[in-house]
């Protein structure tokens, strides 16, 4: 069985274009789909975060509303509860070894374009994870992360590659709104990425080579999927 890492923003809020506040974090929908999934095929996730510090979870993602049933948010609740030890002592990203793991999976809420699209230390990580040919797995808003890889040259590591990633659509019309700081899907064109969205709200997953990435928290599952799928063969 593989050795999964899994980063997870440790940011609890995002400035957004008129300088307010607002809380964010992971979504849960997205770590307890994807974590679960990847888990009870049998590998091995580690979560490490930023310095090491507890991620906390955007409380949107867990009403009834967000999680599609009353139901799914207290499930959700459970889950996190469920590994709370592990959530309150990832690893440090600083210190983690890219060649102790088979893929990275970055799952989203709004916290990565707080820290993660700007880490050096994941940026340098992602990079070495990518010369190896390992997975690389973000969704959502995990796709920002993938900013935070450039060179020493200034040059993007994922420019050309294919991948999807919360739409300019969604984060318009059930995100953060015009009041989004910016976009993700905007940022990863501007690089060079060649970003292939489906409609709205609707599961999509892009696999180019080792780079899997999925569009929205209803891609959470078949993303996961796709990573075990890739560490199969």
């Amino acid at each position: 069985m593989a050795n999964i890492l899994m980063v997870v923003s440790a940011a609890d809020s995002l400035t957004m274009r008129d300088g307010g506040e607002h809380p964010t974090g992971y979504w849960a929908e997205e770590l307890v789909v994807s974590h679960q999934t990847l888990r009870d095929a049998g590998h091995t996730v580690h979560i490490a975060t930023p310095g090491g510090v507890k991620p906390t979870v955007d409380q949107v993602s867990l009403t009834a509303e967000s999680a599609g049933s009353q139901e799914r948010a207290d499930s959700f609740r459970e889950y996190i509860a469920s590994i709370d030890a592990e959530l309150a002592s990832p690893l440090t990203l600083a210190d983690v070894d890219a060649s102790a793991y088979d893929a990275v999976v970055m799952s989203g809420g709004h916290g990565p374009m707080t820290d993660l699209y700007k880490d050096p230390d994941l940026g340098r990580l992602l990079i070495s994870t990518d010369k190896g040919g390992k997975v690389i797995a973000p969704f959502c808003h995990g796709p920002a992360a993938l900013l935070s890889a450039v060179g020493d040259d200034g040059t993007f590591a994922f420019a050309g590659r294919r991948l999807t990633v919360f739409t300019n659509e969604e984060e318009l019309n059930g995100g953060t709104g015009p009041n989004t700081p910016w976009f993700v899907e905007d940022a990863l064109k501007e690089k060079g990425a060649l970003v292939e969205n489906a409609a709205a709200w609707s599961s999509n997953v892009v696999r180019d080579g080792n780079l899997i990435t999925g569009q929205n928290p209803q891609s959470s599952e078949a993303v996961a999927k796709e990573v075990i799928k890739a560490l199969t063969k």
